[in-house]
């Protein structure tokens, strides 16, 4: 059954890297946006038409779309994803470069907001009904419902500007050679960056390890082991914590979707020179090489993400078997 989940699964994967590549393509298409214009920038008004020319033949920008999109594909297929039209480097090496940047922001972030949401999500249970079971409810909900640019607009205004404790931007100090940048310098400018998706993405983790908590402090084994006289603590470590920690690990490995989204924001505003800005130049210059590859390496991220954590919820609890959708309905009836 494994083996068949996993072809599944793989199968599953090809159509959905066929339809992103097929989605970034046409939105681009159809977008406003003059891929020339975009690739001259500020020096429009300066270029006559034959260098024009030159530019949209130096980048195939003349042929037909379907003619664009066979070259685009046929360079996917062989493990080419083509060049760059905004840094004219070769895209694998772009997002190689930009995934390390990127890379300690997600990973501290993923971190900081699965440790911080599990525990206000215990702390909640364990405090149900009181005024700090309110203020993390409270705090949870408005997280949840905050844009990550303007979380990061807030932190930003407050400790850079006018406290000056964080730089402004970027991933070291303007003016140093980043190869030469301290491991300090590099944590200091990545505070903000992290603390932004890290307070948004506690929000979820709290709420359902909130509700997860509950379940099991009402559960029958939590009042036979109550009724034996085991204490709170006891209670805590051995009942509650191991059992409550599953679904949240789950939960936390299916959110890195919304931490790589997340991160394109938070990156534009703190200037972070990481991948997810560069999704966001890529898109305005109608960079279509450097889109789709982006859009590839995010979609294989995100899936290896929740297969990785299919495996963990699989190792964490014997109980647990990969199943395909057929075994499952079929145990169901």
């Amino acid at each position: 059954m494994a083996v068949d989940l996993l072809i599944g699964r793989l199968v599953r994967l090809g159509l959905l890297l066929a339809g992103v590549t097929v989605a970034s393509f046409l939105l681009l298409e159809l977008s406003p946006i003059d891929p020339v214009n975009a690739y001259i920038g500020a020096e429009v008004t300066r270029i006559g038409p034959e260098q024009r020319e030159l530019i949209a033949e130096r980048w195939g920008l003349n042929d037909p779309p379907l003619v664009r999109f066979g070259r685009l594909v046929g360079n996917i297929a062989q493990g080419d994803l083509g060049t760059s039209m905004v840094f004219n480097a070769p895209v694998t090496q772009v997002i190689g470069r930009r995934f390390v940047a990127s890379l300690a922001l997600l990973a501290v972030s993923w971190v900081m907001s699965g440790v911080i949401g599990f525990g206000l999500g215990i702390v909640a249970a364990l405090t149900r009904g009181s005024l700090l079971d309110r203020a993390i409810g409270w705090y949870a909900y408005t997280m949840a419902s905050s844009p990550t640019f303007w979380v990061g607009l807030l932190l930003l205004t407050t400790f850079s500007v006018t406290l000056g404790w964080t730089p402004v931007c970027c991933a070291t100090p303007i003016g140093i050679d980043p190869a030469s940048a301290t491991l300090w310098q590099r944590l200091h400018h990545l505070i903000l960056p992290a603390a932004t998706l890290s307070v948004i993405g506690v929000a979820s983790i709290t709420m359902h390890t909130r509700e997860q908590a509950i379940e099991i402090l009402n559960s029958d084994y939590v009042t036979f082991a109550r009724a034996q006289g085991e204490r709170v603590g006891g209670l805590v470590r051995h009942r509650l914590l191991r059992n409550a920690a599953v679904p949240a690990l789950m939960l936390q490995f299916a959110s890195l979707s919304e931490l790589f989204g997340g991160s394109v924001l938070a990156e534009t505003v703190f200037a972070y020179p990481g991948l997810g800005q560069a999704t966001v130049q890529a898109g305005l210059r109608g960079d279509v090489p450097l889109l789709a590859g982006i859009v590839l390496f995010s979609t294989l991220f995100v899936f290896a993400g929740n297969l990785i954590g299919d495996l963990v919820h699989t190792a964490v609890d014997p109980r647990v078997r990969l199943r395909s959708p057929e075994s499952a309905e079929e145990a169901a009836t």
